[in-house]
């Protein structure tokens, strides 16, 4: 294997350890007064700034689930989502882009070894972006297939080398069914279209891709996912890549919103014990601070202990019961409106002052609200599909 330059994170404990690497956090730290330093530009440009995605990738901060043969860390998901916290304490643009790149490595990961070569044999470093909703239209061809579309919200897409891009196709006889497939950067054009009013770091623009042929092995059903499998599980035994994907998918959609309260909770401290003795007596201020607190406590021990018992049934080599898969889901996903609603607590409770555009609290809670937009945190749709298989109705639904 090529050298990677990653070797401190290799030193870290692995995924059977189910320890928190200390190194790798540090790594995070460390980042943290260079993000505070290019956030603004994030901001302006409307994309991470180049410089900053280099030093992630220098700190192999997007590497953490890739698999150990290509130099990757492959590391307890609870370890993964630390990182994205600590990163999205400081800017929400950038965790976000770490942990939804990121867990594309992990998703390529369950490809076929030809499409794991074909990414990192030569540049074990390279990025993965995506776009996964059944927006492009795929013919069979010889060899595979010809695939064409335009997708929305690719984050991260101004840095990417290769692409996750979802279409409905028929891998097998002529059943349709929704099928990611793998797509290289020169394959691609990517469309100015993000200017929002949160998480305007991420440069999550719309992409398009023109009847580009995509070999067969670049090619990963919906369904295969959901059944944990996948035909790189044989180059890729660890018991990591046997989580089932939607449930890291959820987490990196949800989590940056835990590390951005995470932020608001410790500059609303810093905001009132700045303005004096009186807003430090406020019982409200101390009720938000109190309760947010509290509950980002308990949210992040939810996910992970969830993490931890989806690996104990992979180390058996059973699969999470479905209705344990639901009822994760429903934590994750509702991680953002509660988020959400104490991010406005404590903006509440912030006085006037915070409505200053260079006090950071108001753009704390635009991005949070940005990230309760996103689809995957529309936490009614999956609260209702727990609620009907505890009725014991019938429920078909692979994105588990």
């Amino acid at each position: 294997m090529p050298e990677t330059g990653l070797e401190p994170v290799l030193d870290a404990p692995s995924v059977a350890d189910g320890l928190l690497p200390v190194g790798i956090l540090h790594r995070a730290h460390a980042l943290l007064p260079l993000i505070d330093t290019l956030k603004a530009e994030g901001e302006r440009e409307r994309r991470a700034p180049v410089a900053l995605i280099d030093a992630l990738k220098r700190a192999g901060l997007f590497r953490l689930l890739q698999p150990r043969r290509y130099g990757g860390a492959e590391c307890h998901p609870a370890t993964f989502f630390a990182v994205q916290a600590t990163l999205s304490a400081e800017d929400m643009s950038i965790g976000w882009l770490q942990g939804v790149m990121g867990m594309v490595a992990f998703h390529l990961a369950l490809l076929p070894v030809e499409a794991q070569d074909d990414v990192w044999r030569d540049d074990p470093t390279a990025l993965l972006a995506s776009s996964y909703m059944p927006a492009g239209k795929a013919a069979r061809v010889p060899g595979g297939f010809r695939l064409s579309g335009r997708w929305g919200f690719s984050s991260g897409a101004d840095h990417a080398d290769w692409f996750m891009l979802g279409a409905m196709a028929a891998l097998e006889g002529d059943e349709q069914e929704h099928v990611i497939f793998l797509v290289p950067r020169a394959d691609v054009r990517i469309h100015d279209t993000w200017d929002t009013i949160g998480l305007r770091g991420t440069g999550s623009h719309d992409v398009s891709v023109d009847d580009g042929f995509v070999p067969a092995h670049r090619c990963h059903g919906v369904r295969e996912r959901f059944l944990t499998g996948g035909p790189g599980l044989a180059v890729n035994p660890a018991p990591l890549y046997r989580i089932p994907l939607p449930q890291m998918l959820f987490r990196a959609i949800s989590t940056p919103a835990l590390g951005g309260l995470r932020g608001l909770l410790e500059g609303f401290i810093d905001h009132n014990r700045r303005r004096g003795p009186g807003p430090l007596a406020d019982p409200v201020a101390q009720l938000a601070c109190g309760e947010a607190a509290a509950e980002l406590d308990e949210m992040t021990r939810t996910l992970e202990g969830n993490f931890d018992r989806m690996l104990d049934h992979a180390r058996q080599g059973r699969e999470a019961p479905i209705g344990d898969r639901m009822l994760y889901r429903v934590q994750a996903t509702t991680v953002v409106e509660r988020c959400d609603r104490l991010a406005r607590r404590l903006f509440k409770a912030s006085g006037a002052s915070a409505l200053s555009i260079a006090n950071p609290l108001g753009r704390i809670c635009a991005d949070i609200q940005a990230a309760r937009q996103h689809a995957a945190n529309q936490y009614e749709i999956y609260g209702r599909t727990l609620g009907a298989h505890l009725f014991q109705l019938d429920v078909k639904d692979t994105l588990l």
